[in-house]
């Protein structure tokens, strides 16, 4: 494992507990040799790389430091992080994914540069990933939204006969899912047709998430979803001042396709069954323009395969 490597690792330790801060991790470097390691948590600690520093104590002059996330440059919750290189004489930093944080984007490796310092941008997929919904988050003032669905090979959304389109592994991966995200959506129609829970179980979810319905008409007599029914746009602004970070999307067609036209899904994931259903409906409806696909992954789960892709630079 290389040094930015570990500190992707070291950040991921602060998953679940950042609240409204990215994951960050970082790792100092004196001649070959890991002096300083750290990440951030939570609220009222240090961040990543202040801890690492710290650690790192007179090591850290003239070494290297990796971090995940560009150094912060102004006054927040705790002073800036890009002093705090600069004041431990580090020579060069290497940084995975630049701020998008209005109130950093760029300010930190400038005060960086400015004093000296050595900096490269790798401007890492992996580091970007890692906190795909915090920036989109607070650049765009809206949830990162996940489009779900399980589909069999020719594109159905359902099987006759059948109660589930994709296997148990994949059903078990959509509740881990649910357990990640900070709100669960469907459609009315879906409301109407399936009355679904959409809560994470059996899967130790820590919270739950908040579990809406897009649309207008009323919810079904007992219905514990949170009903939307202004646009789109609106009610994604109003998510996010809320704090909902991340939207898991698992509505039918008519839903995912007004999302897709809207320019307002930022991920797909596909459990596709091996399967042909030969009729039933398709998971999208007609889209105006053909919608370019990024970072395309596909993994076996179970005897399904998850299909993952971008449809924006995360």
């Amino acid at each position: 494992m290389n040094h930015f490597q570990r500190a992707l690792e070291l950040a991921e330790r602060g998953r679940g507990k950042t609240g409204d801060h990215p994951l960050v991790g970082a790792v100092v470097v004196r001649d070959g040799e890991v002096v300083g390691e750290g990440w951030y948590e939570y609220e009222g600690v240090r961040h990543a790389e202040v801890v690492a520093l710290e650690q790192a104590g007179d090591a850290a002059r003239g070494a290297v430091l990796y971090v995940t996330l560009e150094p912060c440059s102004h006054h927040g919750r705790t002073p800036p992080c890009a002093d705090a290189v600069v004041a431990a004489g580090v020579a060069r930093v290497v940084v995975g994914a630049h701020d998008p944080n209005p109130a950093v984007d760029g300010r930190g490796l400038e005060r960086l540069r400015a004093s000296g310092i050595d900096v490269e941008l790798l401007d890492d997929f992996a580091a970007r990933r890692q906190n795909e919904a915090w920036r989109v988050w607070k650049s765009l003032n809206r949830p990162f939204v996940t489009y779900k669905a399980a589909i069999t090979l020719d594109e159905r959304v359902t099987v006759p006969g059948r109660r589930w389109v994709s296997g148990e592994e994949s059903r078990r991966r959509v509740h881990e899912l649910r357990a990640a995200s900070d709100a669960v959506a469907v459609g009315m129609g879906t409301v109407r047709a399936d009355a679904p829970r959409l809560d994470a179980r059996d899967v130790g979810a820590a919270r739950q998430p908040r579990r809406l319905a897009f649309g207008r008409g009323p919810l079904p007599e007992g219905s514990e979803l949170e009903q939307r029914s202004g646009p789109l746009e609106e009610e994604l602004r109003a998510l996010a001042a809320e704090g909902v970070q991340s939207l898991l999307l698992e509505g039918g067609p008519t839903l995912a396709t007004s999302f897709l036209e809207a320019g307002l899904v930022d991920k797909l994931l596909l459990f596709v069954a091996p399967v042909l259903a030969g009729t039933g409906p398709p998971f999208l409806g007609d889209l105006a323009a053909p919608v370019e696909l990024l970072h395309c992954h596909v993994e076996p789960v179970g005897k399904d395969l998850l299909v993952e892709a971008y449809l924006r630079e995360p």
